[in-house]
């Protein structure tokens, strides 16, 4: 498999886990915070439509970089889960297809990202650990207030060796 392909599978994966999630939330704990130093579900799903659009949309597809970022942390309120997994949804399909594109030539081109410069592979590499570290923390904090199992490999054997 390659980066790209594997990039897409884990662009799916992370998102199908959150959708499970908001399946289990109320709409007062999606904009629950833990604490003052810690962010609801809601700002974990701006953050990261905001985040894709702008290392890959931007950062590898060339689109004008839009992202406000600390908006994406100061919200304490607003889209429904919903809208936030649509918005998600659209980033993702829209990251999937500019990923699909890209040559070994894009892959090895350094570009500028935020206040960085990053070449194709680390920013594939870097949007998948991303993505995942905060549907990590979505997961959590979903189990955290439901004591619930979000059954994400219904039932498939995962002692057996393949």
């Amino acid at each position: 498999m390659s980066l790209q392909q594997t990039t897409v599978h884990f662009l799916d994966w992370n998102r199908a886990r959150i959708a499970r999630c908001l399946d289990v939330l109320t709409p007062d704990q999606l904009w629950e915070r833990p604490n003052g130093n810690s962010n609801s579900v809601g700002n974990q799903l701006l953050h990261l439509s905001g985040n894709l659009r702008q290392w890959v949309l931007s950062g590898l597809g060339g689109q004008p970089d839009v992202r406000r970022r600390a908006a994406e942390f100061a919200a304490t309120e607003g889209a429904t889960a919903v809208e936030l997994l649509a918005e998600l949804t659209d980033v993702i399909e829209r990251c999937k297809t500019v990923v699909t594109r890209l040559t070994p030539t894009d892959l090895a081109t350094e570009r500028p990202v935020q206040a960085y410069r990053h070449d194709g592979t680390f920013i594939l590499v870097h949007i998948t650990e991303h993505l995942s570290y905060h549907t990590g923390q979505i997961i959590f904090w979903t189990k955290l207030l439901h004591d619930v199992d979000l059954n994400f490999y219904g039932g498939d054997d995962l002692d057996a060796t393949a």
